[in-house]
C-alpha cells in the first residue's frame, strides 16, 4: 500500500490520482512505499519513499573479499588472528 502525504497545500482526488499514476509508472529501484506531494505555489515536487533493500558488508580479509568469516577453514582463520593491525598516528 502507498502511503501518499500531500504538504503546502490541498489537491483534488483527481490530482492526487495524477500524481500516484505518474509515480508508479516511474522506474524506481525498489519497490516505492511512499510518495510526499509538495506543493509551492505552481511548483510541485514529489518526494518518493522506498523499501528498504537488505544489503550484507563485503571486506577484503587476507586477500578474500567475504561478507563473514563462518567459511573460513582452519588455517585461513589463523592467519587472519596472526595479521597485524596498522594503525596511524596523527
Amino acid at each position: 500500500m502507498l502511503k501518499v502525504k500531500v504538504k503546502g497545500g490541498v489537491l483534488t482526488d483527481k490530482e492526487q490520482q495524477a500524481y500516484i499514476d505518474y509515480a508508479l509508472a516511474q522506474d524506481h529501484p525498489t519497490p516505492l512505499i511512499g510518495l510526499d506531494i509538495i506543493l509551492d505555489g505552481e511548483y510541485v515536487d514529489l518526494a518518493y519513499h522506498y523499501q528498504e533493500v537488505p544489503f550484507e558488508r563485503i571486506r577484503r580479509i587476507t586477500g578474500y573479499l567475504v561478507g563473514t568469516t563462518d567459511r573460513f577453514n582452519d588455517g585461513k582463520l589463523a592467519e587472519l588472528n596472526q595479521r597485524v593491525k596498522h594503525v596511524t598516528s596523527e
